[in-house]
């Protein structure tokens, strides 16, 4: 969780909810909300809701069409029954069996039409989808004003949430090699999305490939400061996507166990300071106030950012040293 940010992480603990086995699966968050904000972003313009209206409208015709047979249906039910009612009633009492064919049968119809009747029932409450002009306005005017509110930065989360339960009916995730997104609005309307599937930690800190093999090329000619400098000037990142500087250049070094500076100067045959002062005859303090001075007589390269060097040897032969800085060259 980064400072003052909240990141979801959803879970799927399988029949690890009621027994003690392994969850099922378990899938970093923010790719997700961010992939379903931008759908509803997409979704809830005014002209995708104008397209909705207009269909809606014209399902409402066909509903309102279905409507009008249904209540012919349940009409003539009623007339069926009311007529197998006269029947029973203008029978002769004395006639039994007839009387009681037709009563069974003024029940049957009675049946029949509260069947029809509760079937239209449910059906109209079913249908009730039309929107008044009234609401349709509301409802172009929440368009209008969603996108306002779903970046605004002083919108809750919790108020965000809220908006999603009123327009989608549910999310299912599938974790496989990548992320499907299955999401279900609120009207059965479906959208699948397909996301790569999020790394895990270790790998979001993990030092990309091209920034190591970079610090390792550097690391032949330039201290911890200087690498981290070089880097930043070419917009490379850590792989918890920090800048760099000298601290953090040794620390992956040390993690990779890439040859240190200290090692790749001294396979170029070159001198600490002890080395060359005793090669030279005079004290440490010495060799550096000549090589302040430009007055060593002897290439000298910068083994630290603390002020720390190593030297050529001032006693090899000059083809020896040429083909040092020859090597170098042809490193950088």
């Amino acid at each position: 969780m980064a400072k003052g940010q909240v990141n979801p992480h959803y879970l799927c603990r399988g029949a690890g909810n009621t027994q003690s086995l392994p969850r099922c699966q378990s899938i970093p968050g923010a790719s997700i909300d961010d992939a379903v904000s931008a759908l509803l972003l997409e979704v809830m313009t005014p002209l995708t809701l104008d397209v909705a209206l207009a269909v809606q409208q014209e399902l409402q015709a066909r509903i309102d069409e279905a409507d009008q047979l249904r209540h012919k249906q349940v009409e003539r039910g009623l007339y069926e029954a009311a007529l197998a009612r006269r029947r029973f009633m203008q029978v002769d009492p004395d006639h039994r069996l007839v009387a009681d064919e037709l009563e069974a049968e003024w029940n049957g119809k009675l049946r029949e039409a509260r069947r029809t009747q509760e079937e239209y029932e449910r059906h109209r409450e079913a249908d009730r989808l039309v929107l008044d002009d009234q609401a349709q306005e509301r409802v172009l005017a929440l368009a209008r004003d969603f996108p306002r509110l779903w970046r605004d930065p002083k919108t809750p989360d919790r108020e965000r949430k809220r908006m999603m339960r009123l327009l989608l009916e549910d999310v299912t995730l599938t974790k496989k090699d990548d992320i499907t997104v299955g999401v279900r609005f609120k009207g059965g309307a479906t959208r699948t999305l397909t996301l790569p599937r999020p790394r895990a930690s270790w790998e979001e800190w993990k030092t990309p490939a091209d920034v190591l093999q970079a610090i390792d090329r550097l690391l032949n000619d330039h201290t911890s400061n200087e690498i981290a400098g070089i880097l930043n000037e070419r917009g490379l990142v850590s792989g918890g996507g920090k800048r760099f500087d000298g601290d953090r250049v040794q620390r992956i070094a040390r993690r990779y166990r890439l040859k240190g500076r200290r090692s790749r100067l001294r396979e170029r045959g070159l001198l600490t300071l002890s080395e060359v002062a005793r090669k030279l005859g005079v004290c440490r303090e010495t060799v550096k106030l000549k090589r302040a001075a430009g007055q060593l007589g002897t290439a000298c390269y910068r083994l630290d950012d603390m002020g720390q060097y190593m030297y050529e040897d001032p006693g090899a032969p000059k083809d020896e040293k040429s083909s040092i800085l020859t090597a170098r060259a042809q490193e950088v």
